[in-house]
């Protein structure tokens, strides 16, 4: 009996791509490719492919919907962040800043890029990429969610069993 393989199901997201030199472009991307080449391939609402090279690039924003302002209303938390992760500031080679959060996982930080969840949780960004040639600063600003080891306590030495047959009367 022969076991049909399934293909990785991939799903197009709706972005906006922002350009180093702040042009932006609309249109769907799959976001499973991110950071594995080193271009992404844009789906525009009129249904060109457009392959866009990382080096271009200053952020691609996930968005719920294209009609509102792709921009995040809010570039860092009033408070820390109760959402589990690493707490990050992010500086651009031209100036802007923004904070955000992103998985407590050193592996894929940083190879091709970076993906954070943005401060307004409830604002039309729902993540960033930004590729890792936009940034000219990274700093993490706290570890949310980390639970923390008991403090060691001292050895203390076994306490030893007294004798339960000795004959003696107490």
């Amino acid at each position: 009996m022969s076991l049909k393989q399934k293909s990785p199901s991939s799903t197009f997201k709706k972005v906006v791509v922002v350009r180093l030199d702040h042009d932006a472009e609309t249109g769907y991307l799959d976001p499973v490719q991110l950071g594995h080449g080193q271009a992404v391939d844009l789906l525009t609402l009129e249904g060109e492919h457009h392959s866009i090279p990382l080096s271009l690039l200053k952020t691609i924003h996930f968005v719920r919907d294209f009609d509102e302002p792709f921009e995040p209303a809010r570039r860092s938390f009033l408070s820390r962040p109760r959402q589990a992760g690493l707490w990050v500031h992010l500086r651009f080679i031209d100036g802007d800043q923004i904070e955000g959060l992103v998985p407590n996982d050193l592996l894929g930080l940083l190879e091709r890029g970076i993906q954070i969840t943005p401060p307004d949780k409830n604002g039309n960004n729902l993540r960033l990429f930004i590729p890792r040639n936009a940034l000219a600063e990274f700093r993490v600003l706290g570890v949310v969610g980390a639970t923390r080891l008991p403090a060691a306590s001292p050895a203390r030495e076994p306490a030893t069993q007294g004798d339960l047959f000795d004959s003696r009367e107490r």
